[in-house]
């Protein structure tokens, strides 16, 4: 009955060993893999054939012991104390295995078969450390394999000794070690690990000192900001203009080919849908195509911990803490995604305020639309690639410290308490795989949040065209609506149909000026498809505000579903709808006042 059924392996270890790495050498998956601690924060499974047996393969969240504090190390806990599974394999970092073996032991204590993965080996060899695994297999009484997953070495021989273990033909009791559970774990790393080379103060350590140096930890993140926004922004303006040039092409195209279709259907498809549709994938293609790989760039370098570190004196006095810079991080490329990745933080308190304020940082969906306004607000003469990041990157750091601020208000209010110590790993600086980076930024997130936007633009552009179908008096039902919208709009600063487009463009961030400039013009412009403040009648007064508020606003649909999901309540998820939007009708009526005045 055994050899009927897959065999299910469970993959354990700490945090940033490398364990979703292991896992998609021995499955072929391409699950998202960084050089962070804490980035799987809920399991995959995967599957693989060896040996005529089908495996199953769970990886667990990383944890540094089965004590178990957050969330992530509360499911590794429970999966493994399950026991339906035949083999556990549990990753270790072959350059600190005397901390990782604590883990080891807890493991080894539940009496099921288990095999230890010693990774990173190539890592260890250049810092000149060298892993007895014999030695070490017959201290901890289970088999021991070397790897190097990023380089596909010991791959093979893993699968073969998990095997050996889920069928029983490898020791898996736990050693009779005097002392107790931790002391064991370092007893056996003093004799299972000998350096043979003194690392010294190397240049990684001065890089660290000034990465996260008192003084110079903030400014040097501050200008690394700028200089990924300068290179997104400087990239992304000639491929946009290629890409609406096609775009334009094919309408021409389709509008000779299908002129003798019912005006309705030719208005809804082509005006509608692949206009609308059409403008989103260029405005939005180039700039993540672009930041993606230069994001994931840093993520694999092993700095975004190093981003936590910097921040967490700054959050803490706000009541949170660094953690929040790491779900913030995500938060650039998704606002859905950053509020998943609030798992990661231990406090529940903590992790609801990460939850409440994520949605202060803008997504990658609010960039296209930041971007255009920003030259608008500009002078002439900043009205560049420099000025636009610079302003992009002021409008960041304006978000996080509106975040802050918010969460040092909740924490003195309805979330009292005292923000919490946490355990963040600093990971050694590793040189990206160039290759990897650009497949999986490209496949992972980009396409990911591409096809999300157009999945979503398409409809809503039908429906647009269908409100401006709908005659209402001279106008259309879609101008009509524009106007009831026009005093609110007025009061902070915009007009009724930029406020009108907040309100439709609630499925996606991305269809915001699209609906604008329909709203305005009744058509969408087959001009430069970064639209243009004439056609949106909009001033550097107005585009300063609407900036403000794309800013600070309610979350889009995805996000609010997700912030169901995680915090389980309608009454956080609406709570998390009203920050941004209460901030930024504050700050859009100041503006007004202050710019009236001028």
């Amino acid at each position: 009955m055994y050899m009927n059924r897959p065999v299910r392996v469970l993959l354990a270890g700490n945090p940033n060993v490398g364990k979703s790495t292991v896992f998609n050498c021995l499955t072929g998956l391409r699950q998202h893999t960084g050089n962070w601690p804490g980035k799987t924060v809920e399991t995959a499974e995967g599957q693989y054939r060896y040996k005529g047996r089908e495996y199953r393969l769970v990886d667990l969240p990383g944890t540094y012991s089965l004590d178990a504090r957050s969330g992530e190390e509360q499911v590794a806990r429970e999966a493994l104390e399950r026991r339906d599974y035949d083999c556990v394999a549990v990753v270790c970092d072959g350059t600190m295995l005397r901390r990782n073996l604590i883990l080891v032991y807890q493991i080894l204590a539940l009496e099921v078969p288990v095999v230890v993965c010693v990774n990173l080996m190539d890592e260890a060899e250049r810092k000149g450390i060298t892993v007895d695994s014999g030695k070490l297999s017959r201290l901890l009484g289970t088999a021991v394999i070397e790897t190097a997953a990023g380089r596909n070495r010991g791959i093979e021989g893993l699968r073969e000794r998990i095997r050996a273990a889920a069928e029983g033909f490898s020791p898996s009791a736990p050693p009779e070690l005097p002392a107790g559970r931790r002391e064991r774990a370092a007893m056996a790393a003093k004799t299972a690990q000998q350096v043979t080379k003194s690392a010294g103060r190397t240049g990684k350590g001065r890089a660290d000192r000034i990465l996260t140096g008192k003084w110079t930890g903030l400014p040097v993140m501050v200008l690394l900001l700028f200089a990924l926004l300068w290179l997104t922004v400087a990239g992304a303006n000639v491929p946009s203009e290629l890409i609406w040039r096609g775009i334009r092409r094919g309408y021409e195209i389709l509008s000779r080919w299908c002129a003798d279709w019912p005006w309705w259907l030719r208005g809804a498809l082509l005006d509608g849908v692949l206009l609308t549709a059409g403008r989103v994938v260029a405005v939005m293609l180039p700039p993540m195509a672009i930041f993606f790989p230069l994001f994931t760039l840093l993520e694999d370098l092993g700095y975004l911990p190093r981003m936590a570190y910097n921040l967490d004196r700054p959050m803490a006095c706000c009541g949170g803490c660094g953690k929040m810079a790491l779900t913030m991080c995500m938060g650039l490329g998704c606002n859905a995604a950053g509020v998943t990745g609030c798992r990661i933080i231990d406090s529940p308190r903590e992790r609801l305020l990460a939850v409440l304020t994520n949605s202060f940082i803008p997504c990658n969906g609010r960039f296209g639309a930041l971007i255009l306004l920003m030259t608008v607000c500009l002078p002439t003469g900043m009205a560049g690639s420099a000025g636009a990041a610079l302003g992009l990157t002021l409008f960041l750091i304006l978000g996080v410290l509106a975040a802050m601020g918010v969460c040092r208000v909740l924490s003195a209010t309805i979330l009292r308490g005292m923000p919490s110590a946490f355990v963040l790993e600093l990971p050694p600086f590793r040189v990206p795989r160039v290759g990897q980076v650009l497949i999986r930024s490209v496949l992972d997130r980009t396409l990911k949040v591409l096809g999300r936007a157009a999945g979503t633009a398409a409809p809503a552009g039908l429906i647009l065209w269908v409100l401006t179908a709908v005659p209402l008096g001279e106008g259309s039902l879609l101008r009509g609506l524009a106007a009831r919208a026009e005093p609110a709009g007025r009061f902070l600063g915009m007009n009724g149909a930029l406020l009108l487009a907040f309100v439709l463009g609630w499925p996606a961030n991305e269809i915001v000026l699209p609906v604008a400039a329909l709203a305005v013009s009744g058509a969408l412009e087959l001009g430069n498809p970064a639209l243009g403040p004439e056609i949106l009648g909009m001033d550097w007064r107005m585009a300063l505000c609407t900036a403000v508020f794309f800013l600070f606003h309610w979350p889009c649909a995805t996000t609010c579903l997700t912030i169901r999901k995680e915090t389980g309540s309608v009454k956080w998820t609406l709570l998390a709808a009203a920050l941004p939007t209460g901030v930024g009708i504050l700050l859009c009526a100041v503006l007004r006042v202050l710019l009236g005045l001028l």
